[in-house]
């Protein structure tokens, strides 16, 4: 419940264009997250360490895929580019 709250605060902020509220509103939603991993008795650091990890080798992954189609992402669409990320990530064994 927290951590809806202080997301929809967060998109508030974000209708609003308010930079200084959005900044506001993303640190109390990273703070709820922190609060919650200690909850969980996980710790945080490492779980981020983890995310950003697996979100590198994903992005290698996808840069490898045009890489060997001859492609440049930069031109690639977004439509694509999540199609491949999640085929990346599937095959990692997450649904996307």
């Amino acid at each position: 419940p927290k951590l809806h709250e202080e997301i929809d605060e967060l998109a508030e902020a974000v209708a609003k264009s308010d930079r200084d509220a959005m900044e506001d509103e993303l640190g109390d939603l990273l703070f709820a997250v922190v609060n919650l991993s200690r909850k969980l008795g996980i710790d945080a650091e490492l779980a981020l360490q983890r995310a950003s990890g697996k979100f590198s080798a994903r992005f290698r992954k996808v840069e490898q895929i045009f890489a060997g189609e001859q492609r440049e992402m930069s031109d690639v669409g977004l439509a694509e580019l999540d199609a491949v990320w999640d085929r990346v990530k599937q095959e990692d064994g997450n649904t996307p």
